[in-house]
C-alpha cells in the first residue's frame, strides 16, 4: 500500500463513520440538519441570502431505504446513489444544503499589480503550498471574494489542491472556488469529504479542460455526521497525520531503492568484471602483457606505412619490485598512487589510447540539408542504440571531409564527451553518417574484444561525468580520455567476462 492510498483509506474511513466511535449522547444529524433549515429560512426572510429554486431534502423511508424530495416533486429513492452505509446518527445530505459556493472570476493584467495594493487575489494551485495560502498579486477591482475561513479549491488545471483562508478578504480566480459553510458544519470535515470525492468529480466535469464543475460539487452526496463527531474525526486525522506522513517518507525512500536497486547491481557486477572477480582466472591464458607488446608493435606497423601518427610519449607501463610504473619516453615514474585498484596477476593497466585508437567526431556544425547523410551527436545515443530518427542531414562533401578522420566503421564504439556525457553505443551495422561531438574507440590490433572496451566504458560513465569541465555544457577532452586507465584482462578472459556479462544483465532488469 502507497503513502496516498494509506491516505485515502484512513479518509474513507473517516467519512464512513469508522475512524472513530459513535456517542449516543452526540446531538444526531437529522437534528442540526433541521436547525440549519430554520437558519436558512430565516436569512432568507431577511434578504441575507437568496431562496433555493429546488431544494433538497433527504430522509430515510418506512422501508430504511433513503429517499430525497426535490423542490415540489415527488420523494424519489436515491438508495443506487448512495455509495455507502453510514451510522444511525449520520444523515445524507447534497453538499448544496449546507455550503455557500463562491466561483472565481478572472481579472485582466492591468487590474492586479504586485505592490500590494488593494486586496490580494489568488489566482490557482500556485498560490497553494502545504495547506497555505501564498500571495503575490492584489487588485483593487474585486468582485469574486472568499473571506477567512473558507475553504479555497482549485477547479481548473492543478484540480483538488486546497487551503483554509486566513486572510480577512481574497478576490479569486476561475481556477478557484470558495466553499463557506453555513451553520454548524466544520470547514475542516468539509475538506475530508471533498478529498475524497476529488476523483469522480474531475471524472464527472463534462470540460474539454479538466477541472471540477461548480454543479457537480453542489449535486454531491455528503455523510453528514453529529457536529461533535465531526471534531473527532478531524482531530483524530490531525493526530494520525503525521504517522502517515512518516510512512510516506519511508515509502518513497523504499522506492527510490527499488528503482535504483537493478542499476547498482549492474554497477556492481561490471565492477567486479572489470577487477577480475566475476570469474576465476585461468593460467593457462596467454598473459595481457603479451596482447599489449602485440598491439604495440601493430601500431609501429601503423606508423611506418603513415596510416597512424607516431605518439611522441607512448605509455608503456610494467610491474617492478611488486609496484607499478609508467615510462614515457625517456622518463620512468612509480604510478601506485594512480592506480585505481588491484588486479590480479595476468592482467594489464594501460592508458586507452595505448590500448586503443581513440579519436573524435567534428567539433564544427556543418550546413544541414533536407536530404543527405546523417550527422550523429550526442543527442542521438540511447540505450546503447543510435537513433537515426532525430539527426540531421549534412552534404555527401562535408560528410566525406568528416569521414577522413572519424569514420565509424562496425566494431567501434561511440561516446558522447559533450552535454550528456557516456552512453556508449558498440557499432555493429553498416549504416553511412558522420559523428559529431563525441569520441571514437578503434582497434587497433586484431582480437580485441570491444564489447569488453564497451563494458568498461559503461561503467565508467558516472566517474568521467564528475571529473567533466565546463560552463553551460559540460564535456570530456579527448586528452581526458586517452589518459584514462582501463584494466586489460588476457583475451580469453575478456571473452569469459563478456559471455558471463550477458548471461547475468538481462536477468537483473526482470528484477
Amino acid at each position: 500500500m502507497t503513502g496516498q492510498q494509506l491516505k485515502n483509506s484512513i479518509l474513507q474511513m473517516a467519512v464512513q463513520g469508522k475512524l472513530v466511535p459513535q456517542d449516543p449522547n452526540d446531538e444526531p444529524a437529522s437534528v442540526l440538519l433541521e436547525r440549519i433549515r430554520k437558519e436558512k429560512e430565516q436569512l432568507i426572510k431577511e434578504g441575507k441570502i437568496k431562496k433555493e429554486k429546488n431544494p433538497s431534502y433527504i430522509f430515510r423511508g418506512a422501508d430504511n431505504l433513503p429517499y430525497e424530495k426535490v423542490g415540489k416533486n415527488e420523494p424519489v429513492c436515491i438508495a443506487d446513489e448512495v455509495p455507502f452505509e453510514i451510522p444511525e446518527s449520520w444523515e445524507w445530505v447534497r453538499f448544496s444544503s449546507i455550503i455557500e459556493l463562491q466561483s472565481g472570476q478572472d481579472m485582466a493584467p492591468d487590474k492586479y499589480n504586485a505592490n500590494g495594493d488593494g486586496i490580494p487575489y489568488i489566482t490557482g494551485a500556485s498560490n497553494i503550498e502545504n495547506g497555505s495560502v501564498i500571495i503575490n498579486r492584489w487588485t483593487e477591482y474585486g468582485k469574486a471574494f472568499a473571506y477567512k475561513g473558507d475553504l479555497l479549491l482549485t477547479c481548473k488545471g492543478t484540480v483538488g489542491t486546497m487551503a483554509i483562508l486566513d486572510e480577512p478578504q481574497v478576490h479569486i480566480a476561475r481556477q478557484i472556488m470558495a466553499i463557506r459553510t453555513t451553520g454548524e458544519i466544520g470547514i475542516l470535515y468539509i475538506q475530508v469529504v471533498l478529498e475524497t470525492l476529488v476523483a469522480s468529480l474531475k471524472a464527472a466535469a463534462k470540460s474539454m479542460i479538466p477541472g471540477i464543475a461548480r454543479e457537480d460539487v453542489l449535486k454531491s452526496l455528503l455523510p453528514l455526521p453529529p457536529y461533535a463527531e465531526q471534531k473527532r474525526i478531524v482531530s483524530k486525522l490531525s493526530e494520525i497525520a503525521q504517522f502517515v506522513a512518516m510512512y510516506s517518507l519511508r515509502e518513497n525512500a523504499l522506492n527510490r531503492l527499488y528503482s535504483s536497486f537493478p542499476d547498482q547491481l549492474r554497477k556492481s557486477i561490471l565492477q567486479m568484471a572489470v577487477q577480475g572477480k566475476l570469474i576465476p582466472q585461468d593460467p593457462t591464458d596467454e598473459p595481457a602483457s603479451v596482447l599489449l607488446e602485440r598491439i604495440r608493435a601493430e601500431k609501429q606497423r601503423l606508423v611506418k606505412e603513415g596510416k597512424i601518427k607516431k605518439d611522441k610519449h607512448e605509455s608503456v607501463i610494467f610491474r617492478r619490485d611488486n609496484s607499478h610504473y609508467e615510462k614515457r619516453g625517456s622518463e620512468e615514474v612509480c604510478i601506485d598512487d594512480e592506480i585505481p585498484f588491484e588486479i590480479p596477476e595476468n592482467w594489464c593497466w594501460a592508458r586507452m589510447g595505448s590500448y586503443l585508437d581513440v579519436r573524435d567526431g567534428t567539433h564544427d556544425t556543418p550546413k544541414y540539408v533536407l536530404e543527405g547523410i546523417p550527422l550523429v551527436t550526442s543527442k542521438n545515443l540511447c540505450n546503447g542504440k543510435i537513433d537515426f530518427s532525430t539527426a540531421k542531414f549534412i552534404s555527401r562533401e562535408d560528410h566525406l571531409a568528416i569521414s577522413l578522420r572519424s569514420k565509424v566503421d562496425a566494431g567501434d564504439i561511440m561516446y558522447a564527451m559533450i552535454g550528456s556525457i557516456g552512453n556508449p553505443v558498440l557499432y555493429n551495422g553498416n549504416a553511412e553518417f558522420s559523428i559529431k561531438n563525441m569520441a571514437l574507440f578503434k582497434k587497433i590490433a586484431n582480437g580485441l574484444d570491444m564489447e569488453y572496451v564497451y563494458w568498461f566504458l559503461y561503467l565508467s560513465q558516472d566517474t568521467m561525468k564528475k571529473f567533466a569541465s565546463g560552463g553551460v555544457q559540460s564535456f570530456v577532452s579527448l586528452g581526458y580520455l586517452r589518459n584514462y586507465w582501463i584494466p586489460v584482462p588476457p583475451i580469453q578472459e575478456q571473452h569469459r567476462i563478456v559471455t558471463a556479462i550477458k548471461q547475468i544483465l538481462p536477468k537483473i532488469s526482470t528484477l
